[in-house]
């Protein structure tokens, strides 16, 4: 019985050509090979499953190759080539950072790297998972990296680039792996079925590729899975119930029941997939994508975008030709907002129901008329004819549709902005030349329109104007640093005056008037100083002797 090799392995690229979906890094390094322009340290960094390891396995064999193809291939042939091929060539060494992260692991591979090749050009170290490494590790590479001897090259793969520290990132050329698209994928599991000898549904690879969501290896591990139960003969029915996938078919019909507003049909075909064991939030998001890819089918420019086979594009084309594109647009919306809440929902099946209905009958609230017919202003009062004999009641009418008022869109909104701004523009008060005179009358209305037990009044009333035109600038000159703060706060003032006074370019600045403060200084004791709380205590004692009874009543201290 034969040892059964995974289909990742065996079928892993043994050249750049080979490699799948990742032909703009492959052409960049054989042209480097190529014009001898390699960089002593590479980083290989992207999702997993996409080629990193294997593109630095054969960077690594062809740069030892002794007689590399004119593609820039291995040969195949040589010794260095058949030693790698069976893991015993002594240039190419690689390491698992994931198991090999601390200082002592990297010092070894320093201290291998003093040591030049026996055979070969290079001696190349692959360094896969290099975002484990600790921090004392990445500082005891760094110099290393940085200028290692000349047959000394490094290739260092990485999941999580965001990880790597950005000295160790300044020391390499970084080349960003990208997802494998479904195309390639699938075109890449037909020629394993070709070589193994398995037949296989277009629809069957189209979903394993999808499954994968960009890792060959994933989708590889996922066909050797689906042959396994298959057997030689896999077919989209093995792919979907052993994956656990809806069938597209349920999509189809439930697009169907919206556009023939069949309510009943969309809810007894939500109730067989909860059924078959799948939640009503994964039904919901693949048939909001199920729309999504309707709506790229509606336009030429777009059906690149349709990840799907032959047969079922044309089934999405058809799909596509019947629905109106604003159906489509308010399913997406009702499936969001049905998806946002799912998890806050407690009837969840409910939840989904209904957004199943709304979906249903969205159709007849597009095809509603935007606006009502006019109604007549004021209807003519009929006044009943006595002559006539009576008669049966006639029927009542139904009620009158309500006709609410049309809101104003944006652009209407703009302009009531524009003219109600141009009015005011028009109503205002022309403003005052800068003057110093101007400006102390607005001072003084200011001033009058505080408290006047404040002292600030009498600050901004003796505040001088000096206009200072050569530098555009007016200067409020004040005595104290108190005072000078006092005015800086007010910023009701500032705006005062620059609604009133023509202020353009003009900047208004506080400054302490030098002469003024040593005038005050120099006074000294003269001047009448400001009391404490015990001094207000003892005038308010004097001017309301119960104050004083109050305050030994309740024991009351004074604030120091």
């Amino acid at each position: 019985m034969s040892n059964f090799i995974v289909s990742a392995r065996k079928y892993r690229p043994i050249t750049f050509d080979s490699v799948v979906g990742q032909k703009h890094v492959t052409d960049t390094l054989k042209n480097a090979i190529r014009n001898d322009h390699l960089a002593h340290a590479f980083l290989f960094t992207g999702p997993r499953g996409v080629g990193k390891t294997t593109c630095a396995r054969i960077l690594a064999k062809v740069l030892n190759c002794q007689s590399p193809t004119a593609e820039t291939e291995p040969c195949d042939r040589c010794d260095s080539c058949l030693a790698f091929n069976k893991n015993a060539s002594l240039n190419i060494h690689e390491l698992d950072a994931a198991s090999n992260n601390s200082v002592e692991h990297i010092r070894a591979l320093i201290e291998q790297v003093r040591f030049a090749p026996q055979n070969g050009r290079y001696k190349i170290y692959i360094i896969d998972e290099v975002h484990m490494l600790s921090q004392a590790a990445f500082n005891a590479f760094l110099k290393t990296l940085e200028e290692p001897p000349g047959y000394a090259l490094f290739i260092l793969a990485t999941t999580e680039k965001h990880k790597i520290i950005p000295t160790i990132l300044s020391r390499c050329q970084i080349f960003d792996f990208k997802r494998i698209q479904v195309v390639d994928m699938a075109a890449h599991l037909r020629h394993i079925c070709g070589q193994e000898d398995i037949t296989a549904e277009d629809e069957a690879l189209q979903v394993i590729a999808q499954k994968a969501d960009g890792g060959l290896r994933d989708a590889l591990s996922i066909f050797d899975r689906i042959v396994s139960i298959a057997g030689r003969h896999v077919r989209y029915a093995d792919v979907v119930g052993n994956l656990n996938i809806l069938d597209y078919d349920y999509y189809f019909r439930l697009a169907e029941a919206m556009l023939e507003e069949n309510a009943a049909s969309a809810l007894s075909l939500f109730d067989k997939v909860l059924q078959n064991g799948f939640e009503g939030d994964i039904f919901l998001n693949g048939f909001a994508e199920h729309l999504r890819n309707l709506l790229v089918c509606q336009d030429p420019s777009t059906l690149e975008l349709l990840e799907a086979t032959g047969s079922l594009r044309e089934r999405y084309a058809q799909q596509a030709a019947l629905a109106p594109t604003s159906l489509l647009l308010s399913g997406l919306a009702i499936a969001n907002d049905c998806d946002v809440n799912y998890k806050m929902a407690r009837n969840k099946r409910l939840h989904v129901e209904m957004a199943l209905l709304r979906m249903c009958y969205v159709l007849r609230r597009i095809n509603e008329p935007a606006t009502t017919p006019a109604q007549p202003a004021s209807p003519e009062k009929k006044t009943p004819d006595v002559s006539a004999p009576p008669s049966a009641p006639a029927p009542k009418a139904a009620p009158e549709a309500v006709s609410l008022p049309k809101l104003p869109s944006l652009a209407s909104l703009s302009k009531i902005a524009e003219a109600v701004q141009s009015e005011q523009n028009s109503d205002a008060a022309p403003k005052l030349e800068p003057t110093a005179e101007n400006l102390r009358s607005v001072l003084a209305e200011y001033a009058r329109s505080l408290p006047q037990h404040l002292s600030l009044p009498a600050v901004i009333e003796g505040a001088e104007v000096r206009p200072v035109p050569e530098e555009m600038k007016i200067l409020l000159m004040v005595e104290t640093t108190i005072a000078k703060q006092q005015v800086q706060g007010e910023g009701k003032l500032f705006d005062l005056l620059r609604a009133k006074v023509a202020l353009d370019g003009i900047a208004l600045l506080v400054e302490i008037d030098a002469e003024k403060q040593k005038a005050i200084l120099e006074a000294g004791d003269d001047r009448p100083k400001p009391l404490g709380p015990k001094e207000v205590f003892a005038k308010m004692s004097e001017v309301n002797p119960l104050v004083s009874e109050l305050q030994k009543r309740f024991d009351l201290r004074l604030d120091r």
